[in-house]
């Protein structure tokens, strides 16, 4: 299962390529699930001997005060055969086979993030080395706990290593490797200090013992070794590491190794615990609990991907396509988004979305009501009549029959239509543009760009004022020709007897009695009624053809066709989005290329187990 540390290997390096290193942020971050072994220790503790001796080689920089200022993410490849080198991610080209030209870029790379005034940083350094004298393994070498800050650092930089320290190892998928000097009383260790408080327990905890060969005479750390003194749930491991002198005289690696496996056979102290102490099996043993916790981590690891993937796709749907960089691409995604926005409104208007049946509501519930709420009986009073019917003919009073008197009564009715017919527009329009405005709260497209979603709006609304009117004056023209043209069938029809036809013989005074004019104003009033009648279902078919179709069919007409005339400039000032939204769609599709990077790393895996 060797093959499971290099997936987290691939992983955990995808990750550090996009700026995912575990630390706080807005965005699904894949680090902090991932099994990782962080190097805990304070300062002079050994931490640097006991990473060099697990690698075989001297890479890590070493100095008085805060030498390690960002995690370094140390990746161990085992290879078969061939010359050990190193490679840094942010130098993908470049293999490095002087160590000492490690230690360097290192540093040099440390003060690239941090400048060279010893702050520090979270941001990790990713170092591979690929070596046939090493095992399989990841190790996060975070900066040594420290009580006192050095000259030219901040007093808070002790509590800012400790809070950079604490965020790693209390995620509970990282394994902590507890760094304390056997010289040193293990009640004040820095290290155990800090993984206690994180893991209580000890269940992620291994303790790694340094400098037993400095301890003074006649004390030895055998209780500790065995457990007795300070129990974890995982054995000690004892190291001896090189000591300054052989480090300044470069002692090579593999004899400093056999020196440490001889102290510990040879010691009487430690003899019995050999098997398990040093360097190389401290390697060895982490390697294959990684391995282990990997494994047992792979099913919920696998989940969480494809949750996340999902909800990532989720996000990004809604925040939409970016933008493209062209005229014609801008140009076409905002005829895309405005056919979207047209097409909503449509289906609010067909019965697919909800409020286009307040438009027959109009018609079939106020436009009747405000009709039957006319007061034609004010026109047709007693008095009324006599004065129109008397007034009708000027100063020759008519011979047969009040014909101009009709004409006016009919005509002072039938002008009070105008007055629901009008109110009936105007109510088609006010639901139109409601539906305008839900049409765009639909369209998810138009949350993106605030400015064209302005400009769209405007544009619609200007269009419904200009159907409106047109709507207006065709209806208005309806009622206008009911005025201006009488339909002459409806009195051919009336009984032609003779006192409705009027009789020469009679004095023109008798004409005006009141049962003559109660007949006049109810033949009006007949009249009227069927023509309101022929309103009530000639004013919708108006309304519907000037207003409801024409918005259905041409409501962004006018602004497609100045949307043309546009240059680039102008038509990216209409997709004028949000930068942070803009930043953080980039920032998602990157996530979740990751994502499905890593899904097809472990699929690929898990099938070849």
């Amino acid at each position: 299962m060797e093959n499971l540390i290099t997936l987290v290997n691939k992983i955990q390096r995808a990750c550090t390529a996009l700026g995912d290193h575990g630390d706080e942020s807005a965005l699904p971050t894949l680090w902090d699930s991932l099994p990782s072994i962080a190097v805990v220790g304070g300062q002079s503790s050994g931490k640097s001997s006991v990473l060099e001796s697990i690698v075989g080689k001297d890479f890590l920089p070493r100095g008085a005060g805060i030498v390690t200022r960002r995690p370094l993410v140390l990746q161990l490849h085992r290879i078969d055969e061939g010359k050990e080198y190193a490679e840094f991610m942010h130098l993908p080209r470049k293999k490095f086979t002087d160590f000492a030209a490690v230690r360097k870029e290192i540093s040099d790379e440390t003060d690239r993030e941090t400048g060279r005034t010893k702050q520090i940083s979270s941001v990790p350094i990713h170092l591979s080395i690929f070596s046939p004298n090493v095992v399989n393994l990841t190790l996060v070498d975070l900066p040594g706990l420290t009580k006192v800050a050095v000259e030219g650092q901040p007093e808070s930089i002790v509590q800012d290593i400790e809070n950079m320290v604490r965020a790693f190892i209390e995620k509970p998928n990282c394994i902590i490797l507890a760094i304390s000097p056997a010289n040193q009383d293990l009640a004040t260790s820095d290290a155990i200090k800090i993984s206690r408080e994180v893991d209580p327990k000890g269940e992620r905890t291994f303790g790694v013992l340094t400098k037993i060969d400095l301890m003074d005479q006649g004390t030895n750390a055998v209780d500790i070794l065995e457990g007795k003194s300070y129990k974890l749930q995982f054995p000690w491991i004892g190291v001896v590491n090189r000591s300054q002198a052989d480090i300044n005289k470069s002692v090579d690696m593999i004899a400093a190794r056999r020196r440490e496996r001889e102290y510990f056979q040879n010691s009487p102290e430690y003899s019995h615990l050999a098997n398990r102490m040093g360097s190389e099996h401290l390697g060895k043993m982490l390697s294959k609990h990684l391995e282990m916790v990997i494994k047992s981590r792979l099913p919920g690891l696998q989940s969480l991907i494809s949750k996340t993937i999902i909800d990532l796709e989720a996000e990004l749907s809604r925040l939409g396509k970016p933008i493209a960089a062209d005229a014609g691409g801008k140009l076409y995604m905002i005829m895309e988004i405005c056919r979207a926005f047209d097409q909503n409104f449509k289906e609010h208007l067909d019965g697919v979305r909800p409020g286009g049946d307040k438009v027959y509501g109009v018609f079939d519930n106020q436009l009747p009501a405000a009709l039957k709420r006319l007061q034609f009986d004010k026109h047709l009073s007693m008095d009324n009549v006599r004065k129109l019917i008397t007034e009708a003919d000027g100063y020759q009073p008519h011979l047969i029959a009040p014909e101009q008197g009709y004409r006016r009564l009919i005509e002072s009715c039938l002008v009070s239509i105008r007055g629901p017919a009008e109110a009936a527009v105007d109510a088609v329009h006010s639901i139109l543009k409601d539906l305008v405005n839900k049409a765009m709260a639909e369209t998810m497209e138009l949350k993106q760009y605030p400015t064209l979603r302005v400009e769209v709006r405007n544009a619609a609304i200007e269009s419904l004022e200009r159907l409106r009117e047109e709507s207006k004056r065709a209806t208005l023209q309806l009622v206008d020709m009911e005025c201006g043209y009488l339909t002459v069938e409806f009195f051919r029809k009336l009984p032609q007897d003779i006192e409705k036809g009027g009789n020469p013989t009679h004095s023109v005074f008798d004409r005006y009695n009141d049962s003559y004019l109660r007949r006049v104003g109810s033949t009006v009033l007949s009249y009227v009624n069927m023509t309101c009648a022929s309103l009530r279902n000639s004013i919708p078919k108006s309304v519907v053809y000037c207003q409801v179709r024409e918005a259905k069919r041409s409501l962004l007409d006018f602004f497609f066709t100045e949307l043309g005339k546009k240059e680039t400039k102008q038509l990216a000032k209409l997709l004028d989005e949000d930068p942070a939204v803009m930043q953080r769609r980039t920032n998602l599709a990157k996530r979740l290329e990751l994502y499905r990077s890593a899904q097809a790393e472990i699929d690929a895996v898990a099938w070849s187990k």
